[in-house]
């Protein structure tokens, strides 16, 4: 299986304007590039481009097609997608504070979703500098749980991944407003009920 390069508006921001078109393949090309540990002469090499014409790409003087940028980065080993952009509503959750609820569940690659972080000081203000590691399922249940409460739709997009909450939404301790506006979302995942 093949990595895939994913951005929520990647194919959308190619087809919708010349200028987002340079912007995003260059940036894609040499993200590409960089992920895959790749030197601008073996990226040539492997995708029949000059070394020249991809410095071009990444100074942003110059800009390839779709199919170019398809073709080089396939041959740093990636494969392009189109993830939908995730769209959040901003709900009332008592005492003046608000939730942040996405129209369909957030999907993290899996080194993210799993990966060790330390929250900023707005989401984690009792215990500032602590780290968590997202692959010991009792502290990310303790990272959603403070982000569903204190997070902004940009936290949840960072810290959240769908499946993952999906599997341990019955164990979560939130307040039942949260819980309300998510439920819909888990439901529709987990095909009935969550607890």
């Amino acid at each position: 299986m093949r990595p895939c390069i994913r951005s929520d508006t990647l194919v959308s921001s190619w087809l919708r304007s010349e200028r987002s078109d340079v912007t995003q393949s260059q940036s894609l090309v040499e993200r590409a590039r960089r992920l895959a540990g790749l030197s601008r002469s073996e990226l040539a090499r492997r995708s029949g481009a000059s070394r020249p014409t991809l410095a071009a790409y990444a100074a942003g003087t110059k800009s390839p097609t779709l199919s170019t940028a398809e073709r080089i980065v396939r041959a740093a080993g990636f494969e392009l997608d189109i993830v939908p952009r995730l769209a959040f509503r901003e709900t009332a959750v008592g005492r003046g504070r608000v939730a942040y609820v996405p129209d369909h569940l957030p999907q993290l690659p899996i080194e993210r979703a799993l990966r060790r972080v330390r929250l900023p000081l707005d989401l984690n203000w009792s215990q500032p500098g602590r780290e968590f590691n997202l692959s010991d399922r009792q502290q990310r249940a303790r990272v959603y749980e403070i982000v569903l409460r204190e997070g902004t739709a940009a936290d949840i997009t960072e810290y959240i991944d769908g499946a993952l909450l999906a599997d341990m939404w019955p164990d979560l301790v939130l307040p039942a407003a949260i819980r309300s506006q998510w439920q819909d979302l888990i439901e529709a995942v987990a095909g009935h009920p969550a607890a």
